[in-house]
């Protein structure tokens, strides 16, 4: 069958895989978001940037040591998330304990600062970086660029892994116990603020990763988290704000909505996620996945 509601395979197929690549940049971002909401109650406004700011590593990397995509795929998470620790010990530390919406504004403020001192270095133009993958998949109706599979499998099994490590081990186990009772995990010699920290930098070196990954197929620049960000927080309301099966669950999901709307209704495939956002908080407030207020 090469039509299918009149619409050729081609186009479905083609934005069915565009949509998993979305999805798998939503995924590892609210991911990343619903680690720190749901163990440290930070909303953080900073992810979009430090999502940028692991591009340009990438792109830095490359450009002026010569350190090509692989090596900076493991380089980037480590020096965004160090940041991220940077952030954590010096700022957000300080403000455990009082209003969310402080966070809110302190990482809303970052992440307006970290956008403009990449501005004003590198402009607003767009920094190409090389394909690290040629060749890809012919499946008959349409051509599938192996980097872009290469990206949905990684950000697959990346997020079922940050899961399996944060529902079903010990030091998972921890993270969570911190966050519940904190004098309780004390009792065990575990050190609660470097946990914490550590928790942190985590969720930031996913965006890191992410940016690094988006780097080839997005060009690097100051802006590119900016819209990102917006579609993200909505991702994460629809799963559930800190539920990070609901993150994983979502972020594909939707990406996939996102990318199949653009074949049937091209001009509703902007807003799509903050319709079924919409819907959502109505029916559900606490997200598909979330946990009901106690």
């Amino acid at each position: 069958m090469d039509d299918l509601f009149g619409i050729p395979m081609a186009a479905w197929i083609g934005q069915l895989v565009i949509g998993l690549i979305n999805g798998s940049f939503y995924a590892l971002m609210s991911l990343g978001l619903a680690i720190i909401f749901g163990l440290l109650h930070v909303v953080n406004f900073a992810h979009g940037a430090q999502y940028m700011v692991g591009a340009f590593v990438a792109w830095i990397l490359l450009e002026y040591f010569g350190i090509g995509y692989w090596p900076a795929l493991l380089i980037t998470p480590v020096v965004v998330g160090a940041f991220g620790l940077l952030i954590e010990r010096l700022m957000l530390r300080r403000l455990y304990g009082i209003d969310h919406v402080y966070a809110l504004l302190l990482t809303f403020g970052l992440s307006i600062l970290m956008e403009g001192v990449f501005r004003l270095k590198y402009g607003a133009t767009g920094q190409p970086y090389p394909n690290p993958i040629s060749g890809g998949l012919d499946v008959g109706v349409t051509f599938i660029p192996g980097y872009r599979l290469w990206v949905i499998v990684v950000s697959l099994v990346l997020c079922l892994t940050t899961w399996f490590v944060i529902e079903r081990t010990k030091l998972g186990s921890y993270l969570r116990a911190a966050n519940e009772n904190a004098a309780l995990v004390r009792t065990f010699g575990i050190n609660v603020p470097r946990l914490l920290m550590l928790t942190y930098g985590l969720g930031v070196g996913l965006a890191g990763f992410s940016g690094a990954m988006a780097a080839p197929i997005y060009q690097v620049n100051p802006l590119m988290g900016t819209g990102l960000i917006t579609v993200v927080f909505a991702v994460v309301v629809i799963g559930g704000m800190g539920s990070i099966i609901g993150a994983i669950i979502s972020g594909f999901a939707l990406g996939v909505v996102e990318g199949l709307t653009k074949v049937i209704y091209p001009e509703g495939a902007s807003v799509v996620i903050f319709v079924v956002m919409i819907i959502t908080l109505v029916f559900k407030p606490n997200g598909l996945f979330g946990q009901e207020a106690k």
